[in-house]
């Protein structure tokens, strides 16, 4: 907030610091964070049986993630702001009971739009956990012991996500998809009660209000992008409906731009976007999400649908990138502080770049060690980045803007995960609805059914061949429509990746253009 206070970690023989039990307080909220992370990593083995049993399109388990990361995005900031208004103990308790409660409402869902508005919930309750839970932890431990608590973290975040394909896979092959959510509520109610007999919590400060009018255009403004990238390539490009919904996207974002230039206490301070590094490293932040979540989407899928793979198994198979960041994160630090962000981060996202041009390499039948290694080099390219990214951001703020700066580093990385989503989904979809009439050959196209050959470009879209669709079909024929769907699948996903190639090799040369940040003591500890 340009014109807001903000809330400096105070001098460890300050009265107000430090509050209750330091390392108790990082078991508390390390597991309420851990729902969230496992939720992050869990949807891409859970995806292909939910939308299979809940008869979902693509369109549909794009906003299943989207929906979710949309909300995180947009209300992370004001999330933190809240935190400083009421308090973060208390912000962090109704996440935390919030994201339980709607886990289970979306495991007792009964219908995709259900589902959707379910997880845009958890969307809501997830971002207010994140910013309160950094937060408290940070109040907690005096500075000289701060940075053992910040590796602490970072290891138990890091297996959170190493164990949630493992997790994900058993839960999903053994029970239900359902019971991926199922879980977070015992782990939620024992948050809860950790959070309130442990966590101790000494405001030091009340700042003024939330800036809703911005909220609600950033909202607006999101939304409207993601549904026009999504049903773009079923109304047509040059379509009215695809522009209309552009036009709306343009409107909603000067109007938010203009906003942010005249609210006392903005959601972002448009002061940040003065300094190149943040502007470029914000940049950053969004590409390397668009690439990594935009592809991921597709790899369950894969896995599961056109590879054959168990739940489990897919798991595993994903293994090799949860597990190489827990290594790769503490490396990301070490390198940063030794080579400066313009050498680390440039290499980072060309190894990156080299991991999603391998991807755009794998076969039907591909081997453990063929997805393996781009998965590993993944791990180690993404790591920087990340790390980097939000030494830039926060490191180029102003000491009272530095706070927001946090805020829009997080926010920054759903929104590209959004649009990685809806922009690799509707080129995947573009790719499928070209290649698989292909694949079929003419005529068998012109014998199918009327509206069969959508069907099966949607089935397609998940790597499957919709059962009724080989009812009372010859062996030839089930083998055709299969090798044609799995090929126009494969066709449609190393195009998605092809993108993200390009995508991170354009982003690597941006950034050498960045420049260190200070190294920030007493950061702010509210968000927005």
């Amino acid at each position: 907030m340009a014109q807001a206070k903000t809330v400096g970690l105070p001098p460890s023989d300050s009265p107000a610091a430090p509050a209750g039990n330091p390392w108790l307080t990082l078991l508390a909220v390390c597991l309420g964070v851990i729902m969230v992370m496992l939720d992050g990593t869990v949807m891409g083995i859970a995806a292909p049986v939910m939308g299979a049993e809940l008869g979902a399109t693509l369109q549909d388990m794009q906003w299943v993630t989207n929906g979710y990361l949309l909300a995180l995005a947009v209300f992370l900031i004001t999330a933190g702001k809240l935190g400083d208004l009421f308090g973060h103990k208390r912000v962090f308790l109704i996440g935390v009971a919030g994201f339980a409660i709607s886990s289970l409402a979306i495991a007792l869902s009964s219908g995709v739009t259900m589902l959707i508005v379910f997880r845009v919930l958890q969307g809501l309750f997830g971002a207010l956990l994140q910013p309160a839970a950094l937060a408290l932890l940070r109040g907690a431990f005096p500075k000289e012991k701060l940075g053992q608590a910040m590796g602490a973290w970072g290891a138990i975040i890091g297996l959170s996500s190493a164990a949630g394909p493992i997790l994900g896979g058993l839960l999903v092959e053994n029970v239900s998809w359902q019971s991926v959510f199922y879980i977070n509520v015992p782990v939620g109610i024992i948050a809860l009660i950790m959070g309130i007999v442990i966590i101790k919590e000494k405001r030091t400060s009340i700042l003024g209000k939330v800036d809703w009018l911005g909220v609600v255009l950033l909202s607006g403004m999101m939304f409207s992008l993601v549904w026009m990238i999504i049903k773009a390539p079923e109304w047509g490009w040059g379509d009215a409906m695809t522009l209309g919904w552009l036009a709306a996207t343009v409107v909603l974002g000067a109007g938010f731009v203009w906003w942010q230039s005249k609210a006392r206490e903005p959601l972002i301070p448009l002061s940040l976007f003065k300094n190149r590094s943040i502007s470029i490293g914000t940049f950053l932040m969004m590409m390397v999400a668009f690439a990594m979540f935009g592809a991921m989407f597709f790899l369950g899928f894969f896995f599961q649908g056109v590879h054959g793979l168990t739940p489990l198994d897919a798991g595993l198979r994903m293994l090799p990138m949860s597990a190489g960041m827990i290594v790769a994160s503490p490396l990301a630090a070490v390198l940063l502080g030794k080579l400066g962000p313009k050498i680390t981060m440039a290499a980072g996202l060309l190894v990156t770049a080299v991991a999603m041009f391998l991807m755009s390499q794998l076969t039907v039948d591909a081997s453990f060690l063929a997805t393996g290694l781009p998965f590993l080099l993944l791990a180690f390219g993404l790591s920087p980045v990340f790390v980097g990214a939000t030494e830039i951001i926060v490191g180029n703020a102003p000491m009272e803007l530095a706070g927001a700066a946090g805020g829009l580093q997080q926010s920054a990385m759903q929104v590209g995960g959004a649009l990685g989503t809806a922009i690799l989904g509707a080129v995947m979809s573009s790719t499928i609805a070209t290649k698989l009439p292909e694949y079929l050959g003419p005529q068998v196209t012109q014998a199918l059914p009327p509206g069969a050959l959508e069907g099966l470009e949607k089935a397609a879209a998940f790597g499957t061949v919709p059962p009724q669709a080989t009812v009372n079909q010859p062996a030839e024929a089930v083998n055709l429509l299969t090798s044609a769907v799995h090929n126009s699948f494969m066709d449609g996903m190393h195009t998605a990746f092809i993108v993200s190639t390009v995508v991170m090799v354009i982003t690597a040369g941006l950034a050498l253009l960045v420049k260190s940040g200070r190294k920030i003591e007493d950061a702010p500890v509210h968000i927005g």
